[in-house]
């Protein structure tokens, strides 16, 4: 195997995870949302309510998270895309 091919193994890998991660975050998020409209429940804060440099750390990486899927939605759903 060519170096190359190492790298874009890596590289789909490194990808993979940060689809994996950034749809984790989704779910977190849509979660927090829901329990909070239905139950006024912030699980966030439950969670990392002591630290509120993280909580807010959080729910940055929960935007960035929508962000990065919305833009790359069309390319990974298998639905949508134009393949």
């Amino acid at each position: 195997m060519s170096k190359l091919e190492v790298l874009k193994l890596k590289g789909g890998d490194l990808m993979k995870a940060l689809h994996m991660v950034a749809f984790t975050l989704l779910i977190v998020g849509g979660l927090n949302w829901g329990l909070w409209a239905l139950f006024g429940f912030n699980l966030v804060n439950t969670v990392v309510g002591s630290m509120p440099m993280v909580e807010k750390l959080v729910y940055i990486l929960v935007g960035v998270s929508a962000v990065y899927i919305a833009a790359t939605h069309m390319s990974d759903c298998k639905v949508c895309s134009k393949k």
